[in-house]
């Protein structure tokens, strides 16, 4: 019998990397969303999360939405 971490689909993304290259705060980036810090947390661990977040997200980071794929793996 499979857990509730183990059924949970994770999602690769670069969102910390690049976060972290511009030298930004978990704070600072939900602020700039408008999302919780909690939300960027789990993002950042690769949890799944709505479109809208992914965009405002990506925008955050001073990313254009052409970038997506920068920042969120393109699914198969």
């Amino acid at each position: 019998m499979k857990t509730t971490k183990e059924r949970t689909k994770l999602e690769a993304n670069n969102v910390r990397k690049i976060r972290e290259g511009l030298l930004m705060s978990k704070a600072e980036l939900a602020r700039r969303a408008g999302v919780s810090v909690l939300t960027i947390d789990r993002v950042e661990k690769g949890m799944a999360c709505r479109m809208d977040t992914k965009r405002k997200i990506i925008l955050s980071l001073g990313l254009q939405l052409s970038d997506r794929d920068k920042v969120f793996k393109k699914e198969d």
